[in-house]
């Protein structure tokens, strides 16, 4: 009769620890060669956009200001002091308009001394043409008296020869008579000469003299200049923007004094990235938002250095401005640069930048989960940017920071 045996306790722990830990190592390989769960976005915060196909419009944007066209700034032309304030800046001047006074007693003495030096000069000048003139005159007579003596030195000679073929004049009368009108000829001869080498001289000497009136006027024009310049005037019609003086300053000769500028007309000064400066050129349609109305105008000027990343650019008003439109007004501006009539688009992904390669998310057709592809963008604008392959018209793209997801190549969406 066969006796069946009990196994032993231990050797059975043995058994079920083995099969337990088996078991364990099957399913932790199984799970390791699972893919990650893909992370899960809300929908509706995202920011996503159809691709499209059809015209396009390429556009930059700017912001900047209003300022006007006429604008004049007001330099002093001396070192002087402030000793009046008339005008105070928001005030419509007229061009004669005097702003403020300024002191300088050292200017106003050599305004003095150039008007007393200019006078000298003239009263100079009118003495030594009246004695050039004194002289001109005696030079004159020295030559009048000797044509007369020449005339009749030869009138004589001219009878003496007459008379000498008919046996009147000895002919020792005859030789006096020539050898005098031959010396009263060379005298009148001499001193026609020596009258227009004087006339030559005496025209040197009275521009000299005039050199020196015209230099003295000068002088005096450009003291008095800066003299009546003590009461600055706004030499423009429209309103004092700015006066940067107090009572009792001194001021250096070129510091500003003040800013005038007309209201009207104005222009756009915008500020365009660098990056996107490329593309503009004079006479390009600009839109000016000025947050109470779309004015529309043209570039006016480009400006050709880059200051702090910006290329600064100029824009025209034109039409009728909106009510509160004035100079130094926050405006933002579009710019267009070029139009296509036919192509592939979408709005512009967060940080794209035009003529790159991109990853984006597009979404399924059932719109429940969205993929990451390659893209190729072209020109860019201001909402919008050109595809150049990787998505085709009709695709669901995300355009919002996807770079919490940037471990993963697909994201779940509900």
């Amino acid at each position: 009769m066969d006796v069946q045996l009990e196994p032993k306790p231990k050797r059975r722990k043995y058994l079920v620890a083995a099969a337990v830990g088996g078991g364990l190592m099957i399913a932790t390989l199984g799970l390791g060669r699972l893919k990650p769960a893909a992370p899960v976005a809300e929908k509706q915060s995202l920011l996503m956009d159809a691709v499209k196909r059809g015209p396009m419009v390429f556009q930059v944007r700017g912001t900047g200001t209003l300022v006007p066209l006429n604008v004049r700034w007001i330099a002093s032309n001396s070192d002087a002091r402030v000793e009046r304030i008339l005008v105070w800046p928001g005030t419509a001047v007229k061009a004669d308009t005097v702003i403020l006074e300024l002191s300088n007693p050292e200017l106003q003495q050599a305004s003095q001394d150039a008007m007393w030096q200019f006078k000298s000069a003239q009263a100079d000048y009118t003495s030594a043409k009246a004695r050039l003139d004194t002289q001109l005159l005696d030079l004159k007579a020295s030559l009048a008296s000797a044509k007369a003596n020449f005339s009749n030195a030869k009138m004589t000679l001219e009878a003496n020869e007459k008379l000498a073929k008919e046996g009147l004049v000895s002919g020792q009368e005859l030789a006096r008579s020539r050898s005098v009108a031959e010396e009263l000829t060379t005298r009148f001869e001499i001193e026609r000469q020596r009258l227009q080498i004087s006339q030559d001289t005496l025209k040197a000497q009275l521009a000299s003299q005039e050199a020196k009136v015209q230099q003295a006027r000068a002088l005096n024009s450009l003291k008095s200049e800066q003299f009546n310049a003590l009461h600055v005037k706004a030499g423009l019609d429209g309103v004092l923007q700015q006066l940067p003086v107090q009572v009792g300053q001194r001021i250096a000769n070129g510091a500003t004094l003040a800013r005038v500028a007309q209201p009207t007309p104005l222009k756009a000064e915008l500020k365009i990235s660098e990056t996107q400066a490329k593309d503009l050129q004079i006479g390009q349609r600009v839109s000016i938002d000025t947050r109470n109305g779309i004015v529309e105008g043209k570039v006016l000027r480009i400006d050709p250095a880059v200051q702090n990343g910006t290329v600064l650019v100029d824009a025209s008003l034109e039409g009728t401005l909106p009510k509160g439109v004035r100079p130094d007004l926050s405006v933002e501006g579009i710019i267009e640069l070029d139009r296509a009539d036919s192509g592939i688009f979408m709005g512009r992904p967060v940080q794209a930048q035009s003529n790159s390669t991109v990853t984006l998310f597009k979404l399924s057709a059932d719109g429940s989960e969205a993929t990451r592809v390659q893209v190729k963008l072209g020109r860019g604008s201001v909402s919008s940017i050109e595809i150049l392959g990787g998505l085709q018209p009709g695709d669901q793209v995300i355009l919002s920071d996807t770079s919490q997801w940037d471990g993963v190549d697909r994201i779940r969406l509900k």
